[in-house]
């Protein structure tokens, strides 16, 4: 039988670069460019990854797409997300690399912890791991696996996961099979890899708050995502007393040369200028928000030309947490605003 293990602050460096009390940090998704329709070009992902690293980023992000749906718009990065990772760890040296989300129903949960511990290992510790249900119905058939059932089998894989992790030569009588004698590994530099729920994947926010280590949800207007990150903490303070678990959100933006741009709204985000950005970054800093992942897909500028200004205006002010200040990140931080993007 599963036998879930108690609740462990995470010390891994990728959850620390990424998250604290009180600060916003910042990130970039895979694949960093904007591109028409579904398909990036990947061109130049390393260079933009290295210098996302350098500028000040505290994470990369990486999808799990396992098939082409024309319906929906958006392939990701492409590659496998997990050698994916292994390519851009191999070539990144302390950014935090961030799963944005692994599709737990899709795959087995010895598969994941093996890969998952591995990247983390490789990396000491630089993996953050993005968990998701789901969202690509047309993805489950070719799987075998009942969309309807997406939900249980969520919550059987989180709790498998941190059996095989936190346990030498566990014994598991699961829908997964049986698992005796034989012991999965490695196993991760901390208890178990840090564990960000992306959207509500069929849980309750309390199931969320109490099982995992952060929940990631969907950007939405400053007033309305304010009550979520209210109701999200809470959550966390019940479940958990003086836990810190996280509030991160993905953000599509499309940065225009215009500093002083107001924001029209796009899918998933904002066209803007810096300075609403940053109005808007803070506010959701106040709210106690602690991570932002911005996706340049629908963007009407190049990549280097969006990451350049975000490093030379906007990082300073939401630095990584390593303590790391390298090129721009040096400039100083930006004066704080009360007005706000909503």
């Amino acid at each position: 039988m599963l036998t879930p293990s108690p609740y462990v602050p995470q010390r891994n460096p990728g959850f620390a670069r990424m998250f604290a009390r009180g600060r916003l940090t910042l990130g970039v998704l895979f694949a960093i460019e904007s591109y028409p329709g579904d398909a990036p070009t990947m061109r130049d992902q390393i260079s933009l990854a290295r210098g996302a690293e350098q500028a000040g980023f505290a994470a990369l992000g990486v999808r799990d797409v396992p098939l082409r749906d024309p319906g929906f718009g958006d392939l990701g990065q492409i590659y496998d997300p997990w050698t994916w990772l292994g390519y851009v760890a191999g070539q990144t040296d302390s950014i935090a690399l961030f799963t944005a989300a692994i599709v737990l129903p899709l795959r087995h949960p010895l598969h994941t912890a093996k890969a998952a511990a591995s990247i983390d290992q490789l990396t000491g510790g630089r993996l953050v791991l993005g968990i998701a249900s789901g969202d690509r119905a047309i993805e489950f058939p070719a799987f075998g696996i009942e969309h309807e059932a997406r939900g249980a089998m969520f919550r059987e894989q989180v709790e498998y996961l941190d059996t095989v992790w936190g346990q030498t030569y566990p014994q598991i009588r699961s829908s997964y099979g049986t698992l005796q004698a034989a012991d999965p590994v490695p196993k991760p530099v901390s208890k178990r890899v840090p564990l960000i729920v992306t959207g509500n994947s069929q849980q309750s926010i309390d199931w969320i708050a109490r099982e995992a280590d952060g929940w990631i949800t969907y950007a939405r207007e400053l007033e309305i995502q304010a009550g979520r990150i209210r109701q999200w903490h809470a959550s966390v303070e019940a479940a958990a007393p003086d836990a810190f678990k996280p509030f991160a959100q993905p953000y599509h933006i499309d940065l225009v040369a215009d500093p002083d741009a107001a924001p029209t709204p796009i899918h998933g985000g904002h066209r803007l200028g810096r300075g609403w950005l940053m109005r808007y970054l803070e506010g959701l800093e106040r709210a106690g928000a602690n991570h932002v992942l911005f996706n340049l897909k629908y963007g009407s500028r190049p990549a280097e030309a969006v990451l350049d200004e975000l490093a030379t205006h906007v990082l300073p002010r939401f630095p990584a947490l390593d303590g790391r200040t390298t090129g721009h990140s040096r400039r100083g931080r930006a004066a704080r605003t009360s007005t706000c993007v909503g």
